[in-house]
């Protein structure tokens, strides 16, 4: 291996792969229609791509570039979160997805609509879109790290390229291209792992072997910690009831990834989509954790200025000319998937959401296309800006908790809502819209005023009790006349 800086042949493979890719992402696009072409792929995917996509949009760069600098800082904990990921998907699997599919819904909001009404429908949607915006630009930050590295290009140059190459195939793609593209980066990223794992056995005397021996004498090899410390971020008990609140919110109310269940073909597709991609979750971390725990051994635990440049640094100067071009063409196309399905998620949530209710157009479908992709240009312009001003704000620490710690504030507040949805039969819409008002509010003081006594992992399972708690009480005081909202059902 050698421990030269990028070469001439690196920059030749990315620039290849990422025309590549952003060609055949607007091919995929072709002889669409329709708002549900472009939204939703005619639901008519199959459930292999939609697991891989919901696998690469949630992981892609975060899990790169900012899961290796975890471990190598600190050590397995982190795995504990994923076990959390399986179980909470499964309750998804089983409590929400029905509902979804019990009408041709095309946002994971029109189910509170048809629940509540129309105003709380925009009112998570807004939520969904505000937080979207703000943690995927922590993500689109992210990945302009190794760009940067790789070509010496400042960071800010190195976000826009990221962004209008991105821009170029969503817009013309729409969702279909979004999973598809999603698809090949992941298996990309893989080989990157792989790559870095032999990588690491040349490198490291002893190899694997040796490598783990020290890890271990360094008590870094340990996944389960049992202490019942609320502060302490990566415990059992955060993993467990932390994580699967997490997952329930993030993967049963965010439109990112419930857009992508709602291609599959019928609810059994879409099941089998959503609980595999929560094993695969396991492995992946698990990989990419044991990456940090080589490159800990490999650097002999010094210091670096961010714990998300560590891998990268690592892929630049250590692998061969050519690989290190392909893994970094890797982290930018993962970031270009996870850029684009959050473009795409965004546009489809402003279009259906607000636009067409507004407008009357909500059987249009050719006019829901014609606003959707105006949505498309907006929202890539603004998650660009956004991940422009988190450049000063990135050494406060590693990219991946920045962005759960900002979506864990709001989940709760969403996924109470849908609870009181199914749940609580006396509530309507005032109820629900004050109770997730409640719920993220009290979040945000947690965070304000407790970061330093409770970690981020129970955030979610923290508002989603206040929300829930606070609607089911002003359900039951509020008598019928104080009721607002259709209160029409699930099924409208």
């Amino acid at each position: 291996m050698s421990g030269s800086a990028a070469t001439g042949l690196d920059f030749v493979v990315l620039v290849a792969y990422l025309a590549g890719v952003t060609v055949w992402g607007a091919w995929l696009g072709r002889g669409q229609r329709a708002g549900s072409d472009y939204f939703l792929g005619r639901r008519e995917l199959p459930w292999g791509a939609v697991m891989l996509s919901v696998v690469a949009t949630e992981t892609s760069t975060l899990t790169f570039l900012s899961i290796p600098g975890v471990a190598y800082l600190g050590g397995l904990g982190f795995l504990q979160l994923t076990f959390g990921y399986v179980a909470g998907r499964v309750l998804v699997a089983v409590v929400l997805l029905p509902a979804y599919y019990s009408g041709e819904l095309a946002t994971a909001y029109q189910l509170l609509e048809a629940r509540f009404g129309l105003g709380t429908r925009r009112f998570t949607s807004a939520i969904f879109i505000i937080t979207r915006l703000l943690a995927d630009s922590v993500r689109l930050f992210a990945t302009a790290v190794p760009v940067a590295l790789v070509t010496g290009w400042p960071y800010p140059l190195s976000i826009l390229l990221i962004g209008v190459l991105t821009l170029a195939y969503t817009y013309v793609g729409g969702i279909k291209a979004v999973i598809w593209v999603d698809v090949l980066q992941m298996g990309l990223y893989l080989l990157g792992a792989i790559a870095a794992a032999v990588a690491l056995q040349l490198l490291v005397p002893g190899g694997w072997r040796e490598i783990f021996a020290s890890a271990s004498g360094a008590g870094k090899l340990a996944v389960f910690d049992f202490a019942t410390d609320l502060s302490r971020p990566y415990t059992l008990w955060a993993g467990l009831l932390g994580g699967a609140f997490l997952s329930m919110a993030s993967h049963g109310t965010d439109q990112l990834i419930v857009q992508r269940l709602l291609t599959c073909r019928n609810l059994a597709a879409s099941r089998r989509a959503l609980v595999t991609s929560g094993l695969a979750v396991v492995m992946q971390f698990a990989l990419f954790l044991a990456i940090g725990v080589g490159l800990w051994a490999f650097y002999g635990g010094r210091s670096f200025e961010r714990s998300d440049e560590i891998f990268a640094l690592f892929i630049v100067n250590e692998l061969p000319a050519g690989l290190t071009g392909l893994l970094v063409a890797g982290i930018f196309a993962a970031a270009m998937s996870s850029l684009s399905s959050s473009i795409n998620s965004m546009a489809s949530a402003s279009a259906y959401d607000f636009w067409a209710p507004v407008r009357r157009i909500d059987r249009d479908d050719e006019s829901i296309l014609r606003v959707g992709k105006a949505f498309t240009l907006v929202w890539a312009a603004l998650l660009v800006g956004g991940a422009l001003l988190f450049i000063p704000l990135s050494r406060e620490a590693a990219a991946v908790e920045v962005a759960l710690g900002i979506a864990s504030l709001v989940y709760g507040g969403l996924l109470g809502a849908f609870g009181l949805a199914l749940f609580v039969p006396a509530a309507r819409q005032r109820d629900a819209v004050c109770a997730v008002a409640i719920g993220i509010s009290s979040m945000v003081c947690l965070w304000s005023l407790g970061r330093a006594f409770i970690a981020w992992p129970w955030y979610v399972l923290i508002g989603t009790i206040v929300t829930f708690g606070s609607g089911w009480v002003s359900a039951h005081l509020t008598g019928p006349s104080g009721r607002t909202g259709k209160g029409r059902g699930l099924n409208g």
